[in-house]
Formats: structure tokens, C-alpha cells, sequence
């Protein structure tokens, strides 16, 4: 059966991108709403896990509530490969709507939740899987749209996901203590349904779908070494990315710092993260993705060691603007080298490998994290253990480099 030509006409030409018009630019504000619901969303996880640990199930270890939060954000980015895939096959906008509704009902519904597992089922595995229906076809559009100033339109559109972090984080804090965890759910979920009806409005297609042979994953393009490499390094960068704004919160507190101020922390991680999305893209687009995120993935690594030794507001506030900036273009864009990586038409599937094995690291880090530091009585482990696996992938990265430039030092990746 031939897939549904949902999108009236299409600009044909995979290579004469927009980057620009007023088409391009609805995209790009459909990708900004749509990155505040889901990664802007999940940005406020360091707020629940700190009241669910203290409030609502304080028998449950770090590690057992952080699996809630991991499962979100490895759903949202795992399902790539099928979400990849139909959206090169022309299925968008139905299955996007659907999964816009299933994440404002499941927001709704976690407002009824009492255990463990009723939790795990609405706010980790329904949550997840719709912003997995969400995330993955979002990126898609943007690359069809996108290539000259791409490095710019990803920083934009992360800057979403990093406004959602500084809202969603002091909303939900400010609402707990004012009208209850209930109704905290719930406006939450009407927040999303405004973003989301933008979304769905504006985000559009602008190639006609393309007929693939192949199945969910295409290997030939694992055959390609630059490809399989950033395939590692993307696993093992977002198997830690995540550590710090998972624990910060509840972290500052157990050094002494008041849980009146903690919360505040992700935020100002996250408002740091706006300036590194979007200041980070124009250097992108000048000097190449690679080249500019290795180093500062670098020093995500080394920030993320430091912060268990910070214990006072002097010092965890310059550390987490200075994560947010680093962490930030790395999350904004990540995919950016993705795209260089094979043919435009093909985008999807190359995307949703990608977001499907960097799904499985962001799946386990947060819960390694907080088995070590149960292990461990302290967060000093958890710092080296995540700096160090940050290390890792950056090397990896270097490796993609290695490949895309065929062994020369210089060039623009």
C-alpha cells in the first residue's frame, strides 16, 4: 500500500534547500514547541526525583525512581528507528497528532498516580513513547528544510527544548507547594496542549515520501566507519549527559544548600543551556559540528567531575551555566553531523539509528549513577564514573573525524 500524500505539494529537490522563507520559518517555530514538550519537559525530572524520593516514596532507592525519568527520556529518542523510517515514507502528521494527545493524557493521568508502578507506566513508558512519536519526525522536518544555516535552525530549536527547562522546572516547584501535586499535573498538561497544537499547525514536509527497499535499518550504512563511529560516540555521550541534571537538585541539598534555592539550579543549568544552543550554532555552521562540540563535550566531562566537590552556592551557580552552555550544543546539535553523514532523502532512518542507540545508553545512565551513589553513600563516584564515559565518546568523536576527513588534521566536519 502506498503511503498517504497528507501534505499537499512538495518542493522536490533534496538538494535546493529553503534555509530560509516563510515555510522554513514555521518549521523552525514548530520545532521550538515541540522540543519545550519533550526534552523541555523532561528537563524538570530533577524536581520529581527530588519529591518523589522526599514526598511521595521515600522507600524507593535513587536508582529505582531515576528509572522513571530514564525510561522518558530513552523512549523519546529510542522508538527512532520505526518513527524514522514512516516519516520517510510520507506517514507524519496522523501519527504526530496521536502522539501529541497520548502525552497531554498521560500528564493528565500521572496526577492520579499513588505507586511505583502506576508512575513507571504513565510518566515513564506512555510519556515516553509520545514524545518518541514526537521527537524523532521533528528533526526530520527540520533537516528538510535546513542545510546552509543548519547549525543556526538546531540551536534555535534546542533552545525550546532549554526553555521548557527553565519554565517546567520552577512551575512545577512553585505549583507543588501551592496547589498540590494534582493540579501541578495538570496544568502542566495544559501548557503542553498550547505547545502542541502550535506544533501540529506549522511543522510540515517538504520532500515527497521516498520508497526504501531496505528495512527498519539500513545496513549498508553501518558499513560506513565515520557512520558506526558516531553511532559509539553518541551512545556513550548521552548515557551521561543527563547525570547532572537528574541529581543536581537533590545533590546540593544533601551538602546543605536550602531546597527553597536547589530547585532554581536546573534552571540556571538550563537558561545556560539556551546561550550554548543557539550561540553555538553559527560557529557550527562556520567551523563544522564536530569541531566544535568535541571541545566542549570536553569540558562537560570535566564539569561533571567537579560538581560533587562543590558545596556552596558561589560555586554550583557558575557550574551549572557553564553545563548548560557545553551540555546544551551538544544536545542541540548532535544530529547535525547525522545529516552530513548519507543523503538527505534518507535523513529519518540515519536519525532514528542513531536516537535509537543513544536511547539505550540514556536509558541505563541515570540509574547507574544512582546505584553508584548508593553504593557509594556520595556523588563523588557518580561525577568520575560520568566524566570519564564522556571522555570516551568525545574520543569517538574524534574518530568520525578521522574518517570524514580520510586522515588529514584540518577540515571543516
Amino acid at each position: 500500500m502506498s503511503p498517504p500524500v497528507e501534505e499537499g505539494s512538495y518542493q522536490t529537490q533534496p538538494d535546493e534547500f529553503p534555509d530560509g522563507g516563510t515555510r522554513a520559518w514555521l518549521v523552525l517555530l514548530g520545532t521550538v514547541c515541540a522540543t519545550f514538550s519533550t526534552f523541555g519537559y523532561f528537563a524538570c525530572w530533577g524536581v520529581f526525583q527530588t519529591y518523589y524520593e522526599e514526598s511521595v516514596m521515600p522507600g524507593r532507592s535513587p536508582s529505582d525512581i531515576a528509572w522513571i525519568g530514564s525510561m522518558q527520556t530513552a523512549l523519546c529518542i529510542m522508538p527512532g528507528i520505526l518513527t524514522g523510517r514512516m516519516f520517510d515514507l510520507g506517514y507524519f502528521k496522523i501519527p504526530y497528532l496521536i502522539s501529541s494527545l497520548l502525552l497531554v493524557i498521560s500528564t493528565v493521568l500521572v496526577a492520579e498516580c499513588t505507586e511505583y508502578w502506576h508512575f513507571m507506566l504513565c510518566q515513564g513508558l506512555a510519556t515516553g513513547i509520545a514524545c518518541g512519536g514526537l521527537y524523532g519526525p521533528t528533526m526530520g522536518c527540520l533537516g528538510h528544510y535546513f542545510k546552509r544555516r543548519r547549525g543556526l535552525a538546531l540551536g534555535i530549536a534546542g533552545a525550546g527544548s532549554a526553555s521548557g527547562g527553565v519554565v517546567f522546572p520552577i512551575a512545577s516547584r512553585l505549583l507543588l507547594s501551592k496547589v498540590g501535586f494534582q493540579w501541578t499535573m495538570r496544568i502542566l498538561a495544559l501548557i503542553l496542549l498550547c505547545a502542541l497544537t502550535v506544533t501540529n499547525i506549522t511543522l510540515k514536509r517538504r520532500l515527497p515520501p521516498r520508497k526504501l527497499t531496505s528495512g527498519l535499518i539500513n545496513w549498508k550504512s553501518l558499513k560506513s566507519p565515520a557512520f558506526a563511529s558516531y553511532i559509539v560516540a553518541s551512545f556513550l555521550v548521552w548515557h551521561t549527559i543527563f547525570t547532572m541534571l537528574t541529581y543536581l537538585d537533590i545533590s546540593s541539598m544533601r551538602v546543605g544548600i536550602s531546597p527553597d534555592f536547589s530547585f532554581y539550579l536546573l534552571a540556571i543549568l538550563n537558561a545556560g543551556s539556551v546561550v550554548g544552543r543557539i550561540a553555538s550554532g553559527p560557529f557550527i555552521d562556520r567551523f563544522g559540528c564536530i569541531n566544535i562540540l568535541a571541545p566542549l563535550t570536553i569540558l562537560s566531562g570535566v564539569l561533571t567531575i567537579v560538581w560533587p566537590h562543590l558545596r556552596t552556592v558561589s560555586g554550583l551557580i557558575p557550574l551549572a551555566v557553564f553545563y548548560g552552555i557545553t551540555s546544551g550544543a551538544y544536545l542541540a546539535a548532535c544530529l547535525a553531523v547525522v545529516f552530513q553523514l548519507g543523503p538527505v532523502e534518507e535523513v529519518g532512518q540515519r536519525t532514528g539509528i542513531v536516537l535509537t542507540v543513544s536511547a539505550i545508553g540514556a536509558l541505563a545512565g541515570p540509574p547507574t549513577s544512582g546505584a553508584i551513589n548508593f553504593a557509594t553513600g556520595g556523588y563523588a563516584a557518580v561525577g568520575g564514573y560520568a566524566g570519564a564515559v564522556t571522555f570516551l565518546g568525545v574520543a569517538m568523536m574524534f574518530v568520525t573525524r578521522y574518517y570524514v576527513l580520510r586522515g588529514k588534521f584540518v577540515g571543516k566536519v
